[in-house]
């Protein structure tokens, strides 16, 4: 069974953007981990401050061992302390919080794919 991670991250005024060009910076580096099955970087609209990262595994042992290995600390050693598994460092205040959202995927329904694989369109 799917397991979805979204990471909540609170983000002051102004500092969105900053946010938005990190993950630019390293776009597509989870995607070749073992059990990695998708990514999303959602941006608030309305009503709120935080930016929502969501990463959906095939399993809770999928995302641990990502988390847990080498590639997530090459990931994060530049913005955060203990070689990237640690707190945002200082001098990277893109964030002023954030809080891991931990979910058990019961039910998914994607559009049927075309010949190459891409959502058709309804």
């Amino acid at each position: 069974m799917s397991v979805v991670k979204i990471n909540a991250i609170e983000v002051p005024e102004g500092m969105g953007a900053e946010l938005e060009k990190r993950f630019a910076a390293r776009a597509g580096q989870v995607d070749q981990e073992p059990g990695f099955e998708e990514f999303m970087l959602l941006r608030p609209i309305a009503g709120d401050n935080r930016y929502f990262v969501l990463t959906r595994w095939e399993s809770e042992e999928a995302f641990q061992n990502w988390r847990n290995g080498q590639a997530f600390q090459r990931q994060h050693t530049e913005t955060h302390e203990d070689q990237g598994g640690g707190k945002a460092k200082p001098q990277h205040p893109v964030a002023t919080d954030a809080s891991l959202l931990e979910f058990e995927v019961v039910s998914l329904s994607t559009p049927p794919a075309d010949s190459k694989g891409n959502p058709q369109a309804r």
